[in-house]
């Protein structure tokens, strides 16, 4: 069967795995930070104002939203939400995540290119991931090698949004870094305790990409075996 293959235990598993081990290893990294107050008790709203600040940005809204870990920008309407114990907290994880998403608003507002190649990608992208796999698996079984492309193809648009994710996630956290030490946010061991909490952050975009890019070529092997 298409589900059960050895391709899944060599190629997706291992993926899988190491997709954990990055999601366990920023929610311990942020725990870990998280405890540590900074030395100038500057919040992560006022850490976010300091980089919006610093790329003349005055449009941009930063809002205290809910949840945890579930901070991010909303460019449709100009609004920076950060969840409250990075908004109202002073801890080294929230001021690096705070500016990490104040890097966002930056990018948009400088028309990142890699931004607006993965916003050309977004719509097929988001029917890719529902129904890519669902039209190859058909034509699978329904001996229809078009329906088979066409799913590879929506699917390898998931990949492909997800690769293009990468270089703005990164970007996002250079810019937050610059700031911090341009500005003299955190200084020394606080410093590096930020650039911890983006780096194990950025490996959880990483490794889904890794289960992605396995995902599309374990298709593609088991599809082409039918054919």
């Amino acid at each position: 069967m298409l589900w059960y293959d050895y391709y899944y235990f060599i190629l997706v598993l291992p993926a899988v795995i190491l997709s954990l081990i990055a999601q366990a290893k920023v929610k311990s990294t942020y725990g870990k930070f998280a405890r540590i107050g900074n030395s100038r008790r500057i919040t992560g709203a006022q850490a976010a104002h300091n980089v919006l600040s610093h790329y003349g940005i005055r449009d941009v809204k930063i809002e205290c939203g809910h949840g945890k870990l579930s901070d991010h920008y909303d460019p449709r309407v100009n609004i920076i939400r950060l969840s409250p114990e990075v908004y109202s907290g002073a801890s080294i994880a929230a001021i690096g995540i705070a500016c990490h998403e104040a890097g966002h608003a930056a990018q948009h507002a400088e028309s990142y290119l890699p931004i607006k190649v993965r916003n050309l990608i977004l719509p097929v992208a988001n029917f890719g991931s529902s129904a890519g796999v669902l039209i190859a698996i058909m034509g699978y079984f329904l001996g229809f090698g078009i329906l088979i492309d066409i799913g590879i193809i929506l699917f390898a648009a998931v990949v492909l949004f997800q690769l293009v994710t990468l270089p703005i996630e990164f970007n996002a956290s250079s810019r937050a870094l610059k700031v911090i030490d341009e500005t003299g946010m955190l200084q020394g061991d606080e410093r590096v305790g930020a650039k911890k909490v983006l780096s194990a952050a950025a490996m959880t975009y990483v490794a889904s990409l890794l289960v992605s890019l396995m995902s599309l070529i374990r298709l593609i092997l088991r599809t082409n075996r039918r054919r």
